[in-house]
């Protein structure tokens, strides 16, 4: 079975996001403790998003020549050291250089895709990043809740050091039990420089590469209003806006564990993406009328599944495209693509709401994911062989 290759990864990743997502509906208030207006929760994943749009291709690079394993290692030191950082900080300075030296290190995402991707046969890679979102999204239940239960009765520095703990033990089972997922053979086959460069020109890839950033231009936007949002629209305190949080890590969960895989079975990685574009589009859609915690279901409901399934088949649709010694360093250009979007998306996304509200920033999220929407439909019409359906 595909989940039994995944377990060590899935274990690993499951307790890296539940220390990660901590920070997720803290930071808005961690940032009013400083005194600092809204905007600095935005240049704060700004300069997150700016470190890891340098480190990402590096780092997969780095995988496809030495291996996933030490790349993780490296990268679970430099978020151990970053979240100490954060949990004694005595000023907003101090936040930031933990947030670079966080962002920097911060090779994991692309990285643990490639792990799975090289134990996993092209047909079963979008269940199998479905699983990996389901062990984020399980992280995402028990870290926002842990974190607002300390901040609400203890301040922020428990909830920061709960989460360098939990790096901090990722690190150990990494080193103990992961094994190597690539085999000498294939570190040895490397591809130069130019052989990337005419991977990332490939009309199978750079379309998909392409939609990926449009999309996340629209998913950072709202990740780093989202908080604000809930705050202005419902009311909610740091507490409360965690318990949501952990409510929409359990329909994730739901949704990747039992819903994702049958799924894409039935259509295809590309259909199955274009559908859960159309999910997040119309969970943007609903934000003006976000006046009561009914309403915030079906929203959360909307947006966990449309995550859920574009979450697994972009990944899955890239590294479908990507030459196998390339799969590293191809998803590091497709984090980094990522990234871009948290550098520019965040202070836009947070300025937009300080200046015209909620619904506004909602509709620039939903602007970029139908575009994203479009890009997708455009691609399959192109070349219908590229995974609309399951072999």
């Amino acid at each position: 079975m595909v989940i039994v290759r995944l377990l060590p990864i899935l274990g690993i990743t499951f307790i890296d996001i539940l220390g990660f997502s901590i920070l997720i509906p803290l930071m808005p208030f961690f940032v009013e403790h400083f005194g600092a207006p809204p905007i600095v929760v935005g240049l704060l994943f700004t300069v997150f998003a700016l470190c890891q749009f340098v480190a990402g291709p590096i780092w997969g690079n780095v995988s496809d020549r030495i291996g996933r394993k030490a790349v993780l290692i490296v990268s679970q030191i430099g978020a151990t050291i970053g979240w100490t950082m954060l949990a004694f900080a005595p000023n907003l300075g101090v936040v930031f250089v933990a947030r670079v030296i966080e962002g920097i290190a911060g090779g994991n995402i692309s990285v643990t895709q490639a792990y799975v991707s090289d134990l996993v046969e092209p047909e079963k890679r979008a269940q199998a990043f479905a699983y990996i979102g389901a062990a984020f999204s399980a992280g995402l239940i028990f870290g926002p809740a842990a974190g607002g239960w300390l901040a609400g009765h203890d301040g922020f520095r428990l909830p920061f050091l709960l989460a360098a703990a939990l790096q901090l033990l990722t690190l150990v089972i990494t080193i103990v039990v992961l094994p190597e997922s690539r085999s000498n053979d294939a570190q040895a086959e490397v591809a130069t420089l130019g052989d990337i460069v005419v991977s990332l020109r490939d009309p199978n890839l750079a379309p998909t590469l392409w939609q990926k950033l449009v999309y996340s231009f629209g998913l950072y936007g709202w990740f780093a209003a989202f908080t604000l949002v809930l705050q202005r629209q419902l009311g909610l305190t740091a507490e409360t806006v965690s318990y949501l949080f952990a409510g929409f890590g359990v329909i994730s969960v739901i949704m990747q564990l039992g819903v994702v895989g049958r799924i894409t079975e039935a259509l295809g990685d590309r259909r199955t993406n274009s559908l859960g574009l159309a999910a997040v589009t119309l969970s943007f859609l609903i934000v003006p009328f976000l006046h009561d915690l009914r309403v915030a279901g079906a929203m959360f409901a909307l947006f966990a599944f449309g995550l859920a399934t574009s979450n697994a088949t972009l990944p899955a649709l890239i590294t479908d495209a990507a030459p196998d010694n390339q799969r590293g360093t191809i998803l590091g250009v497709a984090s980094s693509l990522e990234s871009a979007s948290g550098v520019v998306m965040p202070p836009v996304s947070t300025g937009t709401l300080e200046l015209y509200g909620a619904t506004a920033t909602a509709a620039v999220s939903a602007a970029f994911t139908f575009a994203a929407l479009v890009m997708g439909l455009a691609q399959s019409r192109r070349d219908p062989t590229i995974r609309t359906s399951v072999p």
